[in-house]
Formats: structure tokens, C-alpha cells, sequence
């Protein structure tokens, strides 16, 4: 299947909560490790990224409020829904996310790509949301 196929049979699923982008130095990252009052509770979707640079969190609005006397000094950036398109990806699919992004980018919608292991999301901020729904309704099976 190539990736138009494969995004018109998936389902996108937009998460209840509302999400924040945390960007921080990554000496940052040990002081949040070390206290676990300041981590994420484990029942709400998150994600840790570092690269050379900086340290990337993913977090929802509970678990930012719950952490952030441990962000102080951190970049933080509101109001993000997340799209999980739920269909399981290999990890050779070629051009799956580049559909996305195209058909989005033609409806004027900034987008932040993640990837598990096999499924892709978006993060889009809310007042891009229903833009978003309406571009990708006629390019997938259901949105959810």
C-alpha cells in the first residue's frame, strides 16, 4: 500500500486533553529525574526527547501543572490537541507523514510530527483544530 492507502484506511484519534511543548537545557532533565513528585503521572500520554541540544517534554495540562515548579527556567508553549492516527505503521512505510503534512500545509495548518513505534501523531494547537479535522476528513476512513 502507499501511504495515501494506508491514510485512507486509518482512524485519527484527537486526544481529550490539551497539551503543552516544554523545551529545557538538558543539565535540566536530571533535576526532574531526581524528585519523582516531578514526573509525569501514567495515565495521560507523554513523551521525553533529547537530543544534543535541549530537552524536549510533551505533557498535558495536569501533568504541567503538577511539575511546574520543576520547570522554572523552561520554555513552555500551551494549547496543543493531539492527533494519533491509529493504524500500526512499519517502520518502511515511505511518505506516510509527508501525505499528512502536505494535505495540512494546503490548508494553512502548523503541525508538530511525533512517532512511536508504530503509530504517528500530531500536535496542533486548538485554534488550528478544527482546520485540521476538516483538510484530513476526506483523506482518512474516520475521525474520532
Amino acid at each position: 500500500m502507499n501511504a495515501k492507502e494506508i491514510l485512507r484506511s486509518a482512524r485519527v484519534a484527537v486526544a481529550a486533553e490539551t497539551f503543552a511543548l516544554i523545551g529545557m537545557e538538558r543539565d535540566h532533565l536530571l533535576t526532574l529525574l531526581s524528585d519523582n513528585s516531578l514526573s509525569p503521572r501514567m495515565s495521560a500520554p507523554f513523551m521525553i526527547f533529547m537530543d544534543p541540544h535541549e530537552v524536549t517534554l510533551i505533557l498535558d495540562e495536569i501533568d504541567l501543572g503538577n511539575m511546574r515548579r520543576g520547570l522554572d527556567g523552561a520554555k513552555v508553549e500551551n494549547g496543543y490537541r493531539m492527533l494519533t492516527f491509529d493504524i500500526v505503521l512499519e517502520p518502511s512505510v515511505v511518505g506516510f507523514m509527508a501525505e499528512i503534512s502536505r494535505i495540512l500545509a494546503d490548508a494553512g495548518v502548523p503541525i508538530l510530527p511525533l512517532s512511536a513505534y508504530s503509530r504517528d501523531s500530531l500536535l496542533i494547537k486548538q485554534a488550528d483544530l478544527a482546520a485540521a479535522l476538516r483538510a484530513l476528513g476526506p483523506h482518512v476512513d474516520e475521525i474520532c
